[in-house]
């Protein structure tokens, strides 16, 4: 049997020298167990690592949420994925657009996430830019960085150059200034908006008011 490294220099001791070495070795196991007591088991940290959702798991729900399996849909997740990582929510909904030069969208779903429960949200937000028309469409938006559910409910500026279509589905990373992102994947005419949002409101109430 291999002694601990503290009792085989105790050993090397005689008389009160002993002693004291003895006491020191006692402690310093007694230290080492506490150290090892306060580390984090290994199901608490598989439990962190599971906040997020899978790819798989974003596009069978993604499939059922569109009502049809396509191949440009998990082709739009997994793009997103590699590009922003795993997100900690999504949101599954259905907005309206019109636009005339200028615009608004309008739009609501739900925000599913893995340890804090779902939860209603709306989402409002004018346009700019040289579109025509209106459209209604369905929507699936990752959310990263989310600290807690209600940190949704801010406005989300779009990122330069994270404009991206991917097999008839256009999507787009919008942030806000506590770094919390959310990437909306559109299909469809419900895409050709995404590339004039200057913004997106999001609220626990439907409202009118845009800004």
């Amino acid at each position: 049997m291999r002694l601990p490294m503290s009792l085989h220099l105790a050993g090397l001791f005689r008389g009160p020298a002993r002693v004291c070495a003895l006491r020191l070795a006692a402690r310093l196991s007694l230290l080492l167990l506490l150290t090892l007591a306060m580390l984090p088991s290994g199901p608490a940290q598989a439990q962190q690592n599971n906040s997020t959702f899978k790819p798989d798991e974003l596009v069978g729900s993604g499939h059922k949420f569109f009502g049809n399996v396509s191949r440009g849909l998990a082709l739009a997740i997994e793009e997103a994925v590699r590009r922003w990582g795993e997100p900690n929510g999504y949101i599954l909904g259905q907005e309206g657009s019109g636009a005339f030069v200028a615009g608004l969208r309008y739009g609501e779903g739900t925000l599913y996430t893995r340890n804090a429960g779902d939860r209603r949200v709306f989402w409002q937000g004018p346009s700019l830019g040289f579109d025509f028309g209106g459209d209604g469409a369905r929507t699936m938006m990752l959310v990263y960085n989310m600290p807690r559910t209600d940190s949704i409910f801010q406005r989300f500026g779009g990122v330069d150059g994270s404009l991206y279509f991917i097999a008839g589905f256009g999507f787009t990373a919008l942030t806000a200034g506590d770094g919390v992102t959310i990437v909306p994947i559109r299909t469809g005419v419900g895409a050709r908006l995404g590339i004039n949002v200057s913004y997106l409101k999001f609220t626990p109430q439907s409202t009118w008011n845009p800004f």
